[in-house]
């Protein structure tokens, strides 16, 4: 892949930058099984990965009072976050070669994460990453609709005054990758994290992917033939 048409690369953060996706997906179906909520790896993947806090409750609170007729358990975020944030804490470790990838891409560099954040600043402080994209570390709570909506995307490539359609966008979700399509930016399927199955790259192809990879040193070999050609 020629990268030299491109100015910037946008970096998805769980499941891309921090292997952060295999804890939260293992807390999240263990409690939602605990009240009654038991979905299948492939479904949840499909359905919630990638979702900001907001959305995905809604979704949960819309299955739970259609199988139930019954309000979705108020405490649900609460109970998660105490189970899931030790875990992060304990063990949240950088993907390899994701800050190599940044250090040898010449154009611009941000993170767009579903993330509140605090959580998506901690998340980067842990994993010894925040600093390689600051000031360009943005979350969903800065935009009216997250993904899969176009808005956060479009929002990081205002920031960094990059024309949408020059951006890369590195997305290890379904709904990521439909917000990058939306965005009219280039979508990049990464399926390097610890909680991605065999059909993982499948189902991110299918959403519209342009391509899937499973190490950033992959897309670090197009940087460098980008460089030759150039």
């Amino acid at each position: 892949m020629d990268l030299s048409s491109f100015d910037a690369i946008i970096f998805d953060n769980d499941g891309v930058l921090v292997d952060s996706e295999m804890i939260h997906v293992a807390v999240e179906r263990e409690l939602l099984a605990e009240i009654g909520l038991d979905y299948n790896h492939e479904t949840f993947m499909s359905r919630f990965v990638g979702l900001n806090n907001h959305d995905f409750q809604a979704a949960l609170a819309g299955d739970y009072a259609k199988r139930y007729g019954r309000t979705f358990p108020s405490d649900f975020r609460t109970r998660l976050d105490a189970r899931a944030w030790p875990r992060i804490e304990a063990e949240l470790l950088p993907i390899d070669g994701a800050a190599d990838l940044v250090a040898a891409f010449d154009g611009a560099v941000a993170v767009a994460s579903s993330a509140t954040v605090p959580r998506l600043d901690r998340k980067l402080e842990l994993a010894g990453l925040r600093d390689l994209f600051l000031p360009h570390v943005y979350s969903a709570d800065l935009v009216e609709d997250g993904k899969p909506a176009p808005d956060l995307f479009l929002y990081a490539a205002a920031q960094l005054g990059v024309d949408p359609a020059r951006c890369i966008v590195i997305e290890d979700s379904v709904n990521g990758i439909i917000a990058g399509r939306a965005a009219n930016m280039l979508p990049i399927g990464f399926v390097g994290g610890g909680h991605a199955d065999a059909r993982h790259a499948e189902r991110l192809l299918n959403a519209g992917a342009h391509c899937c990879v499973a190490r950033h040193n992959e897309i670090m070999e197009w940087v460098r033939d980008s460089r030759l050609r150039g």
